[in-house]
């Protein structure tokens, strides 16, 4: 048996979505959930695409980048494909301030939902992408024992799933007041937990745990689903940032992802610095696993693979500096390109439509 490399999966180090508008989502983006936008730059597989990336440079892990694709078609999640990403946020007060703020800007929004780990409320970006806020706790030990996470099936109450649950007491759940701003303590201050869909949750299992060596820390079923499967992957005890989540519907059951606008493109799990990210090549190799080789993305390396039902996945560092080509005061307001591409900025620029950034809404110009 080949041993898992010794620096293991640290957690979520980011997720790409595609947009047909780079300017309407940093608009959305920054002025409506307060993510600010560290990076403009290009995607490095196709230079005429627009490459953003949205992140928080003090608490991290999970950074959200989204590749410009005008002519996208509208994307359909399924097997082989994500469901959703979902942000932290404080407590049960926050995301109910969330739901306030997000309504009034006139976005619909379910939930607040009870999902025993945690209370989430979902909506969409304007290109359609499932986003969910969730707080950060409970946590997983409110049904199983720290050691014994994982072992067994956890059925949610009844008074949380589809079909049990009081539907119009969860719709005029909110805050009661405006929320003028959202507030330091509203702050999205990392990625809570990506969804994927898969069809078979042995194999599932079997690749998060055996092959990358991460924690099953709960078999559940979906809640709004609760004839399906629900898997939650982590890191040691399974903290917010380094949780991957899947829904089993066995094929025939579930349609295949489309890929397109609004559905996630690939996410990122983080190992420490280069010499890990060269150990994880050869180790997936060894185990038959294919991988892209090493890539270099100018913040960092990284290599791409596949789950079982061909989900893209990358390992990348976690030595990703976005300063490292601008100071952090300027960072997403200037168009970055690598070393090899400046020679030909003129006729890319020429090719991109202008775009304007902002100061993420609710943050002190100072930080």
């Amino acid at each position: 048996m080949i041993d898992i490399p010794a620096s293991r999966i640290t957690g979520i180090h980011h997720l790409t979505a595609l947009t047909t508008d780079a300017q309407r989502a940093v608009d959305f983006y920054s002025r409506v959930l307060g993510l600010r936008l560290v990076k403009q730059t290009v995607d490095l597989d196709e230079r005429t695409s627009r490459h953003l990336i949205f992140a928080d440079e003090d608490y991290g892990p999970g950074a959200l980048t989204l590749v410009e694709r005008n002519d996208a078609q509208r994307g359909q999640w399924g097997i082989g494909g994500m469901h959703h990403l979902a942000f932290e946020t404080e407590d049960r007060d926050s995301l109910r301030q969330w739901k306030r703020w997000l309504t009034d800007w006139g976005l619909p929004v379910t939930g607040p939902y009870d999902r025993v780990y945690f209370e989430s409320i979902y909506f969409t970006d304007p290109d359609g992408l499932i986003l969910e806020i969730a707080t950060r706790g409970p946590g997983w030990t409110v049904d199983e024992a720290p050691d014994a996470l994982g072992t067994e099936v956890k059925l949610p109450p009844r008074a949380t799933m589809a079909g049990g649950r009081d539907e119009a007491a969860i719709a005029a759940d909110s805050w009661p007041a405006p929320v003028p701003i959202p507030t330091p303590e509203m702050r999205l201050k990392r990625m809570h937990h990506v969804t994927a869909i898969g069809s078979d949750a042995v194999e599932i299992e079997r690749f998060y745990t055996d092959l990358l060596g991460l924690r099953l820390v709960k078999r559940t079923v979906n809640f709004d689903s609760p004839s399906t499967p629900h898997l939650y992957f982590g890191v040691g005890s399974g903290s917010p940032g380094t949780i991957v989540t899947y829904f089993a519907y066995p094929r025939g059951t579930m349609r295949p992802a489309r890929p397109g606008a609004g559905l996630t493109h690939h996410f990122a799990l983080s190992v420490p610095d280069d010499d890990a990210l060269e150990a994880w090549r050869d180790y997936l190799h060894a185990r038959g696993t294919p991988t892209s080789g090493i890539r270099d993305r100018v913040s960092f390396r990284s290599v791409a693979f596949h789950d079982p039902d061909g989900l893209l996945l990358e390992i990348a560092t976690e030595t990703q500096s976005f300063t490292a080509d601008e100071p952090s005061d300027a960072l997403g307001r200037r168009l970055q390109l690598p070393p090899w591409l400046e020679a030909d900025r003129d006729d890319i620029e020429r090719n991109l439509t202008p775009l304007t950034a902002h100061d993420p809404i609710g943050r002190d110009k100072k930080e």
